[in-house]
């Protein structure tokens, strides 16, 4: 069997370096997660992510705040526990513009090789999926896109619209 996520990053990148905001993750079972970390350097940002994404966090007060090895550590388990001691099955991950929410995401663990065997090397990329599906109509995106959460739950929703399924 094999368990999906679809996941979205919001993140700080300058060319050089991909420095993690916030993360959401949601499976096709209902539970999600989310966190804002709280090591990335928002004098760094370009107008754009100040507008579009810093303004949507949550107060620093909020429990969605947490730093890199608190989100690295609650990420693990929270992927990891629908297929703890389940031989035979396999995770996926999927996002829209998959290459740099990979990176953000295995960053939280170092070097790739540092990722847990269990969790993917690369992540399948939706937007490549909705090409190869010859484009067919999607769910219009909630107002608050770059929000990572709401955008993680409208990865979901592509998903089922491209291969008509929906919550098992």
């Amino acid at each position: 069997m094999v368990y999906r996520y679809f996941y979205d990053c919001e993140f700080i990148e300058d060319g050089r370096t991909i420095d993690l905001v916030s993360i959401g993750v949601v499976d096709e079972y209902g539970r999600d997660f989310y966190a804002v970390s709280t090591e990335f350097d928002d004098s760094r940002a370009v107008p754009w992510v100040r507008r579009n994404v810093l303004s949507q966090l949550p107060s620093p007060a909020d429990r969605a705040w947490r730093s890199r090895a608190r989100i690295r550590d609650e990420l693990e388990e929270f992927l990891l526990e629908p297929v703890r001691d389940r031989p035979g099955e396999q995770l996926e991950l999927w996002a829209w513009y998959a290459a740099y929410d990979h990176v953000s995401l295995a960053q939280l663990w170092g070097a790739m090789p540092a990722l847990p065997r269990q969790i993917p090397r690369f992540t399948k990329d939706l937007r490549q999926f909705w090409d190869d599906r010859g484009r067919p109509p999607l769910p219009d995106a909630d107002a608050a896109r770059h929000d990572a959460l709401v955008d993680a739950r409208h990865n979901l929703a592509r998903w089922q619209a491209m291969t008509g399924s929906g919550r098992r």
